[in-house]
């Protein structure tokens, strides 16, 4: 399995769920150790440098991480949200954010891992309580359970992303058609 973070749901509260990859069937846990987690908050952007994290860290973004997929998936299916996973995302979003400061050399964002955390919370109170909500798609890829913000031309997109999901779906089709098609009878 790829290791590498992937950001293709248009939102970092969507990426942040998704690093628990094919939930329906071989679950890949993306935070398998704290600097695993460390990565993603810096190459999700959310910060440009980060304190190193601990396994109590860790534990606290999944926890925040399986709320928002609970309420992402209610939401998208037009459910009401889990009452536990409404506290842990609030309790989450309340806590001080990563605060992003003016230097001489521009925008910089240092954050310790729970202000991290909390930044991508109100990430998820901003997407569930705005306008994307109705583009909120899950891919078409049967295996992948990454859910993104649809913003193609007449919201047809069908997969998280073409390199992640999209090629192979098409590959895997363009095999399946090329073994059930009749091969031309030798005149």
């Amino acid at each position: 399995m790829n290791l590498n973070h992937v950001f293709v749901c248009g939102n970092p509260a969507l990426d942040f769920a998704a690093t628990l990859r094919a939930r329906r069937s071989t679950r890949f846990e993306m935070f398998a150790t704290p600097d695993r987690l460390d990565a993603w908050y810096l190459e999700s952007g959310i910060v440009d440098t980060v304190l190193p994290g601990g396994e109590t860290d860790v534990e606290q973004a999944t926890i925040v991480r399986e709320a928002i997929y609970e309420l992402v998936t209610a939401r998208r299916l037009g459910e009401e949200f889990d009452e536990d996973a409404l506290n842990v995302l609030n309790e989450a979003a309340r806590k001080v954010p990563a605060t992003p400061q003016l230097t001489p050399s521009g925008r910089r964002t240092e954050a310790t891992p729970e202000q991290a955390l909390s930044t991508v919370a109100r990430h998820a109170v901003e997407l569930l309580s705005g306008p994307d909500v109705p583009l909120m798609k899950e891919c078409g890829n049967p295996e992948c359970t990454r859910v993104y913000i649809d913003r193609s031309r007449g919201t047809r997109r069908q997969w998280c992303g073409m390199d992640s999901c999209g090629n192979k779906i098409k590959a895997a089709a363009y095999r399946a058609r090329k073994r059930t098609a009749p091969t031309a009878a030798a005149h």
